[in-house]
């Protein structure tokens, strides 16, 4: 079947977020005097991905996520700095980068006109409004639904609730979600009862459980199921 709405994450969906995580962080630490060197990023990501986690599981706030990441990372590598300058610095420079991954635009360039498009991104608003309106592929997508400001996060299912109330029209038997997060793109698209498209470029495993509606490696595996040429 082809699907009119399609709802897209935008982190290592569409929007390469390794790479900006890891240029942002690098420029923040150099400019501390602090090492930029490949096992203190993967540490950073490991603490950040953690605080998310806790986030899509209602264990904290975003206000809390924003600092108390940078006071775990700091205490990890035995820094005495300041974690709200730090996340003031950091969100900041995160903004900046907008680098998409390989055959994204293309693929956004093929759906657009035969189905519409959303962006639905867990972060902070600043950061990721500033991020997407440097990318070629804002002027393609009808509506950015950032969770800092719908006040909700993806899973939760009264973030596709508010999503669905704002879309003209929506139908839920033609909208898909689409995106690499097992825990908050897919599992919130399977609380709200919608068909889901797990973008896995990696070939990682998932739930024997977890009703996933596709699984999929490519952009062109995505073009065809929205489309309806698979």
């Amino acid at each position: 079947m082809a699907y009119s709405i399609a709802l897209f994450d935008a982190d290592n969906t569409l929007l390469d977020f390794t790479r900006a995580e890891h240029d942002a962080l690098c420029a923040c630490l150099i400019s501390r005097g602090l090492p930029a060197d490949e096992e203190t990023v993967a540490l950073y990501s490991s603490i950040n991905d953690g605080h998310w986690k806790h986030l899509e599981r209602g264990e904290t706030t975003r206000e809390r996520l924003k600092t108390e990441r940078f006071g775990d990372f700091f205490a990890a590598i035995g820094h005495n700095g300041d974690p709200v300058a730090m996340a003031r610095d950091y969100e900041s420079t995160l903004g900046r980068q907008a680098h998409l991954l390989d055959g994204a635009l293309e693929l956004i360039q093929e759906l657009y006109g035969k189905c519409r498009l959303y962006i639905v991104t867990n972060g902070i608003t600043a950061v990721q409004k500033n991020r997407f309106a440097a990318t070629p592929l804002a002027p393609y997508f009808d509506q950015c639904f950032i969770s800092e400001e719908m006040g909700c996060a993806k899973p939760e299912k009264k973030f596709f609730e508010l999503v669905s109330a704002m879309i003209p029209q929506f139908d839920p038997t033609q909208t898909l979600v689409i995106g690499d997060s097992l825990s908050s793109d897919i599992q919130g698209g399977i609380n709200a009862g919608l068909d889901t498209c797990w973008y896995n470029p990696a070939g990682k495993s998932a739930p024997a459980d977890m009703r996933i509606t596709y699984t999929v490696s490519s952009f062109r595996e995505i073009q065809d199921i929205i489309l309806g040429t698979a």
